[in-house]
């Protein structure tokens, strides 16, 4: 084994409290922009999916200035201020586990990666203090796809130079981070932070910490 790659939301990171397509609808609505929350969830499902990976966006103003686009509505700057800056006020969190489990497989060797399809603008605080210890993040935009696309995964592998049975990836998302990869060749464990006790046959284990998860991987397959 040679390399970790870690999924990000749920796994990495998370938004406690995220702003959801109901607030900013009622927003807009309040503003005179009929969007309804199913609307810009389809909207906002496109750009995140399918216009980021071909363009890439660097921050809020710019990703929502493209939601309103598909949406085919002009808001005004004050309007779009004050979504951006509510997007901001909640931003993606380390989980506590994270930081610690991250250094300690780099630490023991490992080459290191997040792979996601989320915007890198949007956790790029998260991580900045252990940004050092990833070789790789990969997001929609450097793969040119979205995380359901096997490409992605195969350029993670390309870039790190390992095989698909040298690499085992950690994610809380089983059809994604578990039985994509475990198609692919590549090992993979579920993990399950809420303890649901989730069956997920495919998965090499089910860790309910990214803690023990890294551990074990060290445990089992660390450098002598």
């Amino acid at each position: 084994m040679k390399a970790v790659l870690f999924d990000l939301h749920g796994t990495l990171a998370c938004v406690k409290n995220d702003v959801t397509e109901t607030e900013i609808s009622e927003h807009l609505f309040s503003k005179g922009y009929e969007v309804s929350p199913q609307q810009l969830r389809a909207a906002w499902t496109f750009v995140s999916f399918i216009d980021y990976p071909k363009y890439g966006y660097r921050n809020w103003r710019s990703y929502f200035s493209k939601i309103f686009w598909r949406l085919k509505v002009k808001v005004d700057k004050e309007t779009l201020n004050t979504i951006v800056k509510l997007l901001e006020s909640k931003p993606y969190q380390l989980y506590p586990d994270a930081a610690e489990a991250v250094i300690n497989a780099k630490k023991n060797g490992f080459k290191t990666a997040v792979v996601t399809t989320i915007a890198y603008f949007q956790f790029k605080k998260a991580v900045q203090p252990i940004r050092n210890y990833f070789d790789l993040i990969m997001t929609g935009y450097e793969a040119g796809c979205d995380k359901t696309n096997p490409k992605m995964y195969r350029k993670v592998l390309e870039i790190l130079s390992v095989k698909p049975e040298e690499a085992v990836v950690i994610g809380d998302n089983a059809p994604i981070d578990i039985v994509l990869p475990k198609r692919l060749g590549i090992n993979a464990i579920f993990l399950d932070r809420e303890g649901k006790n989730e069956e997920c046959p495919q998965a090499d284990a089910i860790i309910n910490s990214l803690s023990e998860a890294v551990e074990t991987i060290i445990r089992i397959f660390g450098k002598k």
